[in-house]
């Protein structure tokens, strides 16, 4: 018990103490200093925060599905290549870790903007007026949440797969099972452990988002850290911003308690 005096002592400075300050100004009435429900009767009954509630939600299971579908194929590839290759593959996946998330939006805004490289080489090929508005709407968002969140469902994926029994594939492939036969009955079931733990892995980070729905989303692409931020830094209304972030650490919770439930809590989706 000694040893975890350090830990604990940095956990509740870090965690414990600003998470209980976050819960008493949530439910405690800043006027009467009583136990209140006020504040989240005020987010419920206001159609600004229902929709970008609603936003939240929406982006985070849109963004989660994107990146599974850019995702998938990319562990699948992994997958089949010999061990000291996809070593040396996965270091491009891991590639956004190691840039800020800021710097990555700014680049975003460079690539996407109207006179970025990838409207220069619609315009080459397309003609000179012609232009797409890739930035300040749900594109944007997309293009930032897809190339920020990519690594968390390939690897879940990845390990998955690889952890399979190759001797079902080829007890298919005597059998007379097609390539295409064996990938659905076989390898995508047993991979949808993984498949779920990568998409809840994605769903629960995208509902935080801050910067990519800042500088790369418009003014319907809100979420519910942008109004944690207007809160404190613009309006100064502590409670609401405290009640606007206990219910997205309640949403996320959910997803996390239906994370540790998947297969036992096997995050990874190692169990086949």
């Amino acid at each position: 018990m000694f040893f975890l005096a350090p830990f604990l002592i940095y956990m509740g400075i870090v965690f414990f103490i600003p998470v209980g300050l976050i819960l008493f100004t949530g439910f405690v009435s800043e006027d009467t200093g009583e136990f209140t429900f006020e504040y989240f009767q005020a987010f419920f009954t206001q159609g600004l925060y229902l929709r970008v509630l609603w936003t939240t939600i929406e982006v985070s299971f849109m963004g989660a599905l994107i990146v599974l579908l850019c995702g998938y194929p990319i562990a699948y590839y992994l997958a089949k290549q010999p061990p000291k290759k996809r070593m040396y593959l996965s270091l491009f996946v891991l590639l956004p870790f190691y840039t800020s998330i800021l710097v990555k939006s700014f680049a975003f805004v460079v690539i996407l903007g109207h006179s970025g490289a990838v409207n220069w080489f619609l315009r080459f090929f397309l003609g000179s007026e012609f232009a797409v508005q890739l930035l300040y709407n749900r594109i944007g968002v997309m293009f930032g949440i897809v190339h920020d969140m990519l690594p968390f469902i390939v690897f879940p994926i990845l390990v998955n797969l690889l952890a399979q029994n190759p001797a079902l594939h080829r007890a298919a492939e005597i059998m007379g099972a097609s390539r295409t036969r064996i990938f659905w009955q076989i390898t995508f079931p047993l991979s949808l452990p993984g498949i779920f733990a990568g998409l809840l892995l994605v769903v629960v980070r995208v509902m935080g988002q801050f910067v990519t729905p800042s500088l790369l989303g418009g003014r319907t692409d809100i979420m519910m850290a942008n109004l944690v931020d207007f809160h404190v830094n613009d309006v100064l209304d502590w409670n609401m911003a405290a009640v606007i972030s206990i219910l997205l650490a309640v949403m996320a919770g959910v997803f996390l308690v239906a994370l540790a439930r998947l297969r036992g809590a096997q995050i990874f989706g190692a169990e086949t």
